[in-house]
């Protein structure tokens, strides 16, 4: 008489799912973390702190090139009219910023000229970055009182600055994201790692146990 060999994929069989899941993702959209997690409020009610987005490639097809609120036609993204990008300033905090691109802007150019007066805190000879230094995008929080380049958060944005636009967002999923870099600040990445190992340890396994609870009671 033959026994039957135990299955022991079932512990790690979530764990595996999950990688096969972000590898099929990254393929679609083409940027590395195909997410983001949103920390702050400055994009609401569109997107609310918390909430998880998934963002592509900026140039990435079928959803074509970068559009601001001001272009013909922009469409519509997470409550409001044009895309919503992540950038990141270089030497700031290394924290990225997720906003929405008001409008295109040209070197040399005031770009306060075409601004929304009650988005500016001055005129264009007392910001940093107007006239705008280089070719790039005024950018805002749709939650804030002013221009990103307005408020002192940001000079223009070039091209090169922003890693992604967003799809669209799954509400609260974020905060796994949130809890699991907050622990690493605190704790470090090693003890956080291994916390999270035996968590999917002791989920995958449980699932499985479940699962084959599910299998037996279905042949009886």
């Amino acid at each position: 008489m033959s026994s039957r060999r135990p299955d022991r994929t079932g512990p790690i069989a979530p764990a595996v799912a999950v990688v096969v899941a972000a590898v099929l993702l990254f393929a679609l959209v083409g940027t590395w973390p195909p997410f983001v997690a949103v920390e702050s409020g400055s994009m609401a009610p569109g997107v609310e702190r918390g909430d998880l987005v998934v963002v592509t490639a900026a140039d990435r097809a079928p959803w074509g090139d970068l559009s601001t609120a001001a272009d013909p036609n922009a469409p519509a993204r997470l409550g409001g009219t044009g895309d919503v990008v992540v950038y990141t300033v270089p030497g700031a905090d290394g924290r990225p910023v997720f906003h929405r691109l008001a409008f295109a802007v040209d070197a040399g150019e005031d770009w306060t000229e075409r601004a929304d007066p009650a988005l500016l805190a001055a005129d264009c000879a007392d910001l940093a970055t107007c006239p705008a230094p280089y070719d790039g995008y005024v950018t805002y929080g749709d939650a804030n009182e002013l221009y990103d380049q307005s408020a002192g958060i940001a000079p223009v944005v070039p091209d090169e600055w922003i890693a992604g636009k967003a799809l669209f967002a799954v509400p609260n999923l974020g905060w796994i994201r949130v809890g699991v870099e907050a622990a690493v600040a605190r704790y470090g990445g090693v003890a956080t790692g291994v916390v999270l190992v035996g968590i999917a340890g002791l989920a995958g396994g449980v699932g499985a146990l479940l699962l084959g609870r599910v299998r037996r009671g279905s042949r009886r």
